[in-house]
């Protein structure tokens, strides 16, 4: 937004104006440990559910794509936003640079705050992010590409309503990976030197209690509580527009800001009230301002729980609330990258048979799920077919069956001198094709465990849907 960030349902507002109290002018060992840790994690998720806890991981089932302009570049940015895998997160990639470098929205990208949130990585920027970030975390999407041809997001209409409907336009899908979920276990607070104030609370769901005061008379002090479940973001906050002061145009132009601001994308203010039609509800600026709260807040990584409550929050208020909050959450065990390099210590498998890229979650004697990435570059694709490749179907299973021996490894000693033989296939189903740039997720349950064998279960994901599935018979033997 580019209004002055001095501040701030089923959606209960008050509105009072007040010239006489003038808004502040600032803008804003033995045995290897590879699942072991993994495993702490878990353990840990289970007994505090006050911080996290499980509910499936999300992305949307096709790509969307839009372009507009950016209300402070003033240029036009192409923006196309992706499906992505479990545990990638939301990215900003930046396909106008070389190398498209990518810059995950997290905390720590954090850049800057006056006149709206930017990330950066190595130098490499993007703008206004928080309307995205907002209609993303209301619909509770935890992984996409968001790929732009420019320095900032495009602004749209001013609101988060864009987004919202293309994103639900697009479908969502539930991924085999459980999400982070933050919940408020404590009180938090904080305070800024301009007299913003804010306070973290626990609460079931998430819900914003907000105050924003500007000393004009269409705005002046209003106040707002809104429950933000469900489909509450979308109904209550996502249509309400940026806002900005007609006398401060000139001023932010000279100053690079808002230099693609209009009446089309505004609500714009002069002494008189509204230039540019009627406003969306009688306290848009006041919602606008929660929504922006929302996006700013989704830089924690994960989805939040909490009663918030911010008296004139603005986006350094926010993000430093953000980062209140992500250090108050009780100290977890740290899971290790379980990459390719890993795998290959625990697997005998090698190019081109090792079909197995990255390990995202693992439960001991319980389940694991494992990622493929299917590339063009497989060398079965020159036979099978060159005219219409698609993975065969035994490929699949065998790389299921690899997962599921990442599973059964770990319930021996010194896994590294271990090997696992597949005694006996059951049930075996193909659904779909899987063809190059799929990314297979498979997950395996363990069913029965005696000795050193092993019945398992297990499914490969492509887009949310089912492609393979099979039940195993396998046998841990020394190499």
């Amino acid at each position: 937004m580019w209004s002055g960030e001095s501040n701030g349902s089923s959606g209960t507002s008050t509105n009072r104006p007040k010239r006489d109290r003038p808004a502040t002018k600032r803008r804003e060992g033995a045995r290897r440990t590879l699942f072991r840790t993994r495993f702490t994690l878990w353990e840990h998720v289970s007994r505090d559910s006050r911080s996290m806890t499980s509910e499936n991981q999300r992305t949307i089932a096709q790509e969307i794509k839009v372009a507009g302009i950016g209300i402070h570049c003033g240029a036009t940015v192409e923006v196309g936003i992706a499906p992505a895998a479990p545990g990638t997160g939301i990215v900003f990639r930046r396909t106008d640079i070389d190398g498209a470098p990518d810059i995950p929205a997290r905390l720590e990208y954090v850049t800057s705050t006056e006149l709206g949130t930017g990330l950066g990585s190595d130098g490499v920027e993007v703008r206004t992010v928080e309307h995205l970030l907002a209609a993303l975390a209301a619909l509770e999407v935890d992984n996409a590409v968001v790929r732009l041809d420019g320095p900032e997001a495009p602004i749209l209409d001013g609101s988060f309503a864009v987004w919202t409907r293309m994103l639900r336009d697009a479908g969502l899908v539930s991924q085999p990976a459980r999400s982070k979920i933050f919940e408020i276990g404590k009180a938090v607070s904080v305070s800024g030197r301009d007299g913003q104030s804010y306070a973290a609370l626990p609460h079931r769901g998430l819900r914003v209690s907000a105050t924003i005061e500007f000393d004009h008379t269409l705005i002046g002090r209003q106040y707002g509580d809104f429950s933000l479940d469900g489909a509450g973001f979308e109904r209550e906050i996502a249509a309400a527009r940026t806002f900005g002061f007609h006398e401060e145009a000139d001023g932010l132009r000279a100053r690079g800001f808002a230099r693609g601001a209009s009446l089309e994308n505004t609500v714009v203010l002069d002494r008189d009230g509204v230039m540019n039609g009627d406003l969306r509800y009688p306290d848009e600026f006041l919602r606008h301002k929660v929504g922006d709260l929302v996006g700013d807040l989704s830089l924690i990584g994960g989805r939040l729980r909490g009663h918030i409550v911010a008296d004139r929050p603005s986006h350094a208020g926010n993000v430093a609330l953000a980062r209140t909050i992500l250090a108050s959450q009780p100290r977890r065990a740290e899971a290790p990258e379980i990459d390719i390099r890993r795998i290959m210590e625990y697997l005998p498998h090698r190019y081109p048979m090792l079909l197995v890229d990255r390990i995202l979650e693992f439960e001991p004697r319980k389940r694991i799920i494992g990622l493929k990435n299917v590339t063009i570059n497989e060398p079965f694709f020159r036979g099978h077919f060159p005219e219409h490749p698609i993975m065969p179907g035994v490929l699949i299973v065998e790389a299921m069956a690899q997962v599921g021996g990442l599973l059964l490894m770990d319930a021996v000693d010194n896994p590294e001198e271990k090997v696992v033989y597949f005694m006996s296939l059951n049930n075996v189903k193909w659904r779909r094709p899987v063809t190059p740039g799929d990314q297979v997720v498979f997950e395996v349950e363990m069913q029965n465990l005696r000795r050193r064998i092993c019945r398992m279960k297990g499914k490969g994901i492509v887009d949310g849907k089912v492609v393979a599935e099979a039940e195993m018979t396998a046998r841990i033997v020394d190499r």
